[in-house]
């Protein structure tokens, strides 16, 4: 098969996967027990006014009318109105994303390093001091609560030492004289955040690079560059790692899909303004518009993620187009 048809076939795929996750996210809220009106607000409300609220929310049409409506509100990018920030939805998940998006692609790359780079020195050295104890520190720190973790770094670097704040993105009331003054506030509220995060989920990373690593480390390829004399530098990132990398392709795609959705107890812990807190606090106001909206984005990003991951792993690897 070639590339461009191979694109194609993955493109297809991705739509009608997105078109049903459209469907299912539609049908998710509208089979739930109870209806919203009495989920958002007081669930002694009036007949006549709930009947109202019901005719403004269109949803005393059929049930097929309201998911034509529905697709036609998507193809215009409404996503419906906010009852807890008073605000369309669109607009409360885009003034959040950016803060998601920093959060977590900050907290992925220092993941992704000490997965890698430990991954691929344990598995050099497998059986070794070394290899032991990154398997017990990667597993130690992966089993760890995210609000565990959060709240011990809180009490150490900030409670005791005051090293870094204890919640938000920048210091409130402050004004920055410069640009830089403000990078630095936001990047003294991210460290916290962001180390507890790519430290607390490092170990999945880990435990497949070393797999990978420990499988390509006995294929002939390997034994033959020991055969003739390459150096271990040359042989583990000229041979070794460019194979076992692979794997990890899709993985680290999948994360970055789910980036939007950030750390819901990470960005809950640290009240740091992202996606994540926005899906917390929805759910606690039973604000289910905003909770559609928040996954049915966080569930394309996944989709397309995934699209993306199928298009490099044909690149790096043309054998899987057929």
């Amino acid at each position: 098969m070639g590339f461009r048809s191979f694109v194609f076939r993955r493109s297809i795929e991705s739509l009608i996967t997105i078109f049903i996750v459209i469907t299912l996210n539609f049908y998710l809220f509208r089979i739930m027990p109870g209806d919203p009106v009495s989920i958002m607000f007081n669930p002694s409300i009036s007949p006549e006014a709930k009947e109202i609220m019901l005719k403004e929310m269109g949803l005393d049409k059929p049930l097929l009318d309201q998911y034509v409506i529905y697709l036609r509100n998507l193809l215009r990018g409404n996503l419906g109105y906010s009852f807890l920030l008073h605000e369309p939805v669109f607009k409360a998940i885009l003034e959040r994303l950016p803060n998601t998006i920093l959060l977590m692609l900050s907290s992925n790359i220092i993941a992704i390093f000490l997965g890698v780079v430990l991954g691929a020195l344990a598995a050099w050295k497998r059986g070794s001091v070394t290899d032991v104890s990154s398997i017990i520190l990667s597993l130690s720190l992966y089993s760890m609560p995210m609000f565990w973790l959060g709240g011990m770094m809180i009490l150490v670097f900030s409670v005791q030492f005051h090293l870094f704040p204890i919640f938000g993105i920048v210091t409130p009331g402050v004004d920055y004289s410069s640009f830089w003054d403000y990078a630095w506030d936001v990047l003294r509220h991210l460290t916290l955040p962001m180390i507890s995060l790519g430290v607390g989920t490092f170990g999945g990373l880990f435990l497949i690079m070393r797999n990978t690593m420990l499988d390509a480390l006995t294929e002939d390829y390997t034994l033959t560059a020991k055969a003739i004399g390459l150096k271990n530098r040359t042989i583990i990132f000229k041979n070794v790692m460019r194979n076992a990398m692979l794997p990890l392709i899709t993985i680290v795609s999948l994360r970055l899909g789910f980036m939007v959705a950030g750390s819901i107890l990470t960005e809950t812990v640290f009240s740091w303004p992202g996606v994540g807190r926005l899906i917390y606090s929805s759910v606690l106001a039973h604000d289910y518009q905003l909770l559609q909206g928040a996954f049915l984005i966080i569930t394309i990003l996944v989709v397309l993620a995934n699209f993306i991951a199928d298009i490099i792993y044909g690149v790096a690897d043309p054998r899987i187009r057929f």
